[in-house]
C-alpha cells in the first residue's frame, strides 16, 4: 500500500517550511509530492523542488474544487504508477478538503492508497483574523487529524492558549502541537486521530466565489525600497502575497502574510516564467482591487500590468 498524507493550512501558516522538515522523517523511502496552489504561478513548487523527490504541481485553483478535481485525480493516478512508498499532498491554503475521503474511496480507482490523515498548519500570530474571515479555515479544521500550531515564537503564551481555545471550540477532539519554524516530532503523527473518524461530505466542492486572486507583473529592477512601499499600500486588504521578483539589488522571494511585508533574498535558480509575477490572495468583502489600483497609480512606471 502507498501511504498518503494530506497537508493543509491557511495561507502563510508555513506549509512549505513544514514539508521540508516533515519529509526528513521518511529517509530511505521513495517519496512523491503533489503541490497545489490557488494562483497561476507555482511558487511553492519552485521552493520545494530542491528536496530531490518526485514533484507534481497543480495551479490556478483548489484540487478539491470541481474545476481542478479531474487534474488532481489524473496526477494522483500517475503518481501511483511510479510506485512511491509515500505521497504527500500539499493543498492550497484556500482549499476546502472535506471531500478527501469521497475522492479516495472511489471503487477500484485508488485502492492502492492508504490514507494516513490530514495535518493542518495553523499560524499562531494571524489565526484569529483568518478564523473569523475565511470559511475554508473551518473546513480545513473539520477534516484535520492533528493541528501543528506554528510560529509560536512570534507570540506570547497567552496568545498560544487563546488560539488553542479557538481551534478546540471548532474541534474539541483535535490534538494541537505548538511549534516554530515548522518543526515536527515523529510521535505527533503516531498520535493522529483515526482517519475514519474524519467527516465526509456527499458533494464535490464547487468554486468558492468569496475568494479573490490577482496577479501583478512588475518591471525588472523595481527599486527595493519603492517595491516595499508599493506592497504596503494594499497588504492590509490581503490574506497573502507571494512571488519571485528581480529588484534593483537582486532576486527576492516575496512572502507576505497579513500585514507584514517580507522580502527574502533568493539565491537558488528561478525559472524566468515565475519572475516578476506577484500573486495576491484575498477574500470576499475585502477592498483589494481598489487598493491595488491605487498602488498601481502611484507606481505605474514600475508595473507592467495586473489582473
Amino acid at each position: 500500500m502507498i501511504k498518503l498524507y494530506l497537508i493543509t493550512g491557511f495561507l502563510g501558516a508555513g506549509k512549505t517550511t513544514f514539508l521540508k522538515k516533515f519529509v526528513t522523517l521518511f529517509q530511505g523511502q521513495k517519496l512523491a509530492l503533489i503541490v497545489n496552489e490557488f494562483g497561476k504561478e507555482g511558487v511553492d513548487g519552485a521552493l520545494l523542488s530542491t528536496l530531490g523527490i518526485a514533484l507534481s504541481e497543480i495551479n490556478n485553483g483548489s484540487i478539491f474544487c470541481s474545476c481542478r478535481l479531474d487534474q488532481f485525480e489524473e496526477v494522483l493516478e500517475n503518481t501511483i504508477f511510479q510506485k512511491p512508498d509515500i505521497v504527500f499532498v500539499e493543498a492550497s491554503g484556500l482549499s476546502d478538503p472535506t471531500n478527501i475521503h469521497k475522492i479516495l474511496s472511489q471503487p477500484g480507482r485508488f485502492s492502492q492508497i492508504q490514507y494516513m490523515g490530514s495535518i493542518c498548519l495553523a499560524d499562531a500570530k494571524n489565526f484569529e483574523k483568518i478564523f473569523s474571515t475565511a470559511r475554508v479555515c473551518k473546513k480545513q479544521l473539520a477534516t484535520s487529524d492533528i493541528v501543528i500550531l506554528n510560529k509560536t515564537d512570534l507570540v506570547t503564551q497567552e496568545k498560544v492558549d487563546s488560539v488553542k481555545q479557538m481551534i478546540l471550540s471548532q474541534r474539541p477532539d483535535l490534538k494541537i502541537y505548538p511549534t516554530s519554524f515548522g518543526a515536527i516530532q515523529p510521535d505527533w503523527i503516531k498520535n493522529m486521530t483515526s482517519p475514519s473518524a474524519s467527516p465526509e461530505v456527499s458533494e464535490i466542492q464547487t468554486k468558492d466565489i468569496t475568494l479573490k486572486k490577482f496577479t501583478i507583473t512588475v518591471k525588472n529592477d523595481f527599486p527595493r525600497y519603492k517595491f516595499e512601499k508599493f506592497l504596503e499600500m494594499f497588504i492590509e486588504d490581503t490574506y497573502r502575497i507571494k512571488g519571485f521578483v528581480r529588484l534593483d539589488d537582486g532576486i527576492y522571494l516575496v512572502d507576505c502574510v497579513a500585514s507584514a511585508v517580507q522580502l527574502k533574498r533568493y539565491e537558488e535558480p528561478v525559472d524566468d516564467s515565475l519572475l516578476q509575477k506577484v500573486v495576491v490572495l484575498s477574500g470576499g468583502g475585502m477592498p483589494t482591487r481598489h487598493s491595488i489600483a491605487k498602488a498601481v497609480e502611484w507606481y505605474e512606471e514600475w508595473v507592467e500590468h495586473w489582473e
